[in-house]
């Protein structure tokens, strides 16, 4: 069995984390293939991804399977979705997530693995956190309420890579990133985030030329979103250099509210209908920034692509797929 831990490499070349056997959970997916191709272009030669077909991470011995030989595991594999899909779906949205992370990392101490990277959620911050989102807050409060269980099953992550480190010198980092946007998103109106459902929508309102698109809650919630390949970027600076016990936030350390963004995502579409809200529907937690201070300074990682140029990539991504002329594209509700 390996032992022990890895020095961080200076320069972040081939550094701690891209040396051997590599497991990224969630690889094939939205993030997860671009954290792939990233390590793949840093050095990593060996990369594996499960496939859920084949592995079910809830399930303990899936997980012994996954990590066994690997010398870093980047878990990025998780159950969600968007408001609507939380308020559905809370209870399978706690355990999944906790027995995926909990199991998966247990099994990678089992097996020796010698660097863990866990992928937690913006959304693990309380309600109510003062502008900008410091780690130190983390614990100053409960969750926003639609978001609470799967934020809690996230954040159990830091407790369980904090207590390994102390009883078992087990080198676990916990990473927390704002919500993501970019190409090959997700965007099924069942379970998609705000940018892809607004999307969507705002572009489906445009096929069909309706005057009017029906948006939840009053557009007064702000959000701060990061473009995926800086988020993989982030995740990749991590496994290679970043050695710590503490939470580290990865954004962009900008926010925007709903209602410009929808402004600003009509513009780029050429929507010039109403935008009508619904406020019988919930915001959400009221803000979010980040402080992202702890990254630049712990492994070197700022955000670079402009917030306007990657919402451009994200709509023109979307206007080339099929399912964008479907004539019911934008018929379910937005959520986020």
């Amino acid at each position: 069995m390996k032992t022990g831990t890895r020095k961080s490499s200076p320069n972040g070349s081939h550094g701690a984390g891209l040396s051997g056997r590599v497991v990224v959970t969630g690889g094939g997916g939205f993030l997860g293939t671009q954290v792939v191709d990233w390590l793949r272009r840093r050095g990593a030669g060996d990369i594996f991804v499960p496939r859920s077909d084949r592995f079910d991470l809830v399930d303990r011995e899936s997980c012994r399977q996954v990590v066994e030989g690997a010398d870093t595991v980047i878990h990025l594999a998780a159950k969600v979705g968007g408001i609507g899909f939380n308020r559905e779906n809370p209870g399978s949205l706690f355990f999944d997530n906790l027995m995926m992370g909990a199991q998966l990392m247990e099994e990678a101490r089992l097996q020796g693995v010698t660097k863990f990277v866990a992928v937690g959620t913006v959304c693990a911050y309380p309600k109510f956190t003062p502008v900008p989102f410091h780690e130190d807050d983390l614990w100053n409060g409960y969750p926003e309420e639609t978001n609470a269980p799967y934020g809690l099953a996230k954040k159990m992550l830091l407790v369980q890579a904090q207590a390994y480190r102390q009883q078992y010198g087990f080198n676990a980092i916990y990473l927390l990133p704002v919500n993501l946007y970019g190409p090959g998103d997700n965007f099924d109106p069942r379970s998609s985030h705000v940018i892809p459902a607004l999307i969507r929508k705002i572009f489906a309102a445009k096929q069909n030329n309706d005057d009017q698109v029906e948006v939840w809650g009053d557009g007064s919630a702000s959000r701060e979103f990061l473009y995926v390949d800086d988020a993989a970027e982030a995740i990749g600076l991590a496994t290679e250099r970043f050695e710590g016990s503490e939470p580290v936030n990865i954004g962009a350390g900008r926010e925007i509210t709903i209602k410009d963004l929808v402004h600003t995502i009509s513009d780029l579409i050429g929507f010039e209908g109403q935008i009508r809200w619904d406020p019988t529907k919930p915001n959400g937690q009221p803000r979010r920034r980040l402080d992202v201070s702890r990254a630049e300074s712990a492994f070197g990682f700022k955000a670079r692509t402009d917030f306007e140029t990657g919402l451009r990539r994200t709509i023109e991504w979307w206007i080339a797929q099929p399912a964008a002329l479907d004539p019911l594209a934008g018929a379910a509700p937005t959520t986020r």
